[in-house]
């Protein structure tokens, strides 16, 4: 399901140039933050997915003309989802009270939006989280998988942008890379795109599909990250 027509913008950081971005680009920097955080809420880190759905709330909003007017709906969807990992972290950890504070809110602001924001299912999730809100007790399974398109997100699923935006908040969660490396990794990956390399791109699409083996991956992902930083101040050695 990936949406490669979208376009490889990626996350490029979280609040960009407002200048530089248009109707369009808010509109790939939602779809990118969005699936991204799907993918990680899926596979269980709903605090990494939870932050990653933040900053891109964040951005766009910071992004947004003066005049917008009226959120949009991307915008609130993110703040929905934002409330529901936080649910689902309350009711993992067994405080019920917060799970069904988070649990009405997510209801509040995702009430009313229908599944055309970026083919989003969000009913399953809202009706999890209603469920959530009236007895916080009975919820023995968590949520949910959150489908787009029919499809339940996984990582093998993401696009570049939305891998590239995954992978940081993923490093930040795991005992394998940092935020900072996978970051720079991430602007490897849009540098060579277009250019015939991809092997930052490919590993960076193995960190986060093969988790048995990213404890290496992240050490060859920092490898290409601290070559380009030598050769970076080689280059800069040149001119002083």
């Amino acid at each position: 399901m990936t949406r490669d027509g979208r376009g490889d913008h990626g996350d490029t950081n979280d609040h960009g140039d407002a200048d530089s971005l248009g109707d369009d680009d808010r509109g790939e920097r939602v779809a990118a933050g969005l699936e991204a955080g799907i993918a990680l809420f899926n596979a269980g880190y709903v605090l990494a997915a939870r932050d990653r759905w933040r900053s891109t709330r964040v951005a766009i909003a910071d992004d947004a003309p003066a005049d917008a007017g009226t959120e949009p709906g991307g915008e609130r969807v993110l703040r929905g989802l934002v409330a529901v990992a936080t649910a689902a972290d309350h009711a993992g950890s067994g405080e019920r009270s917060g799970a069904a504070d988070h649990g009405t809110r997510a209801v509040d602001l995702l009430e009313g939006i229908d599944d055309a924001c970026h083919g989003t299912d969000l009913e399953p999730i809202r009706e999890w989280c209603r469920r959530l809100a009236a007895d916080p007790g009975a919820i023995g399974d968590g949520p949910p998988p959150i489908r787009i398109d029919g499809v339940a997100v996984g990582f093998e699923d993401l696009d570049l942008a939305a891998t590239l935006s995954a992978a940081s908040a993923l490093s930040a969660v795991v005992d394998a890379g940092d935020e900072e490396t996978m970051s720079a990794a991430a602007a490897l990956a849009r540098e060579e795109h277009g250019t015939g390399r991809t092997q930052v791109t490919e590993l960076l699409f193995a960190y986060l599909r093969r988790p048995e083996a990213r404890p290496q991956i992240a050490a060859r992902i920092a490898d290409h990250v601290d070559r380009d930083r030598r050769k970076g101040r080689d280059v800069s050695g040149l001119f002083e």
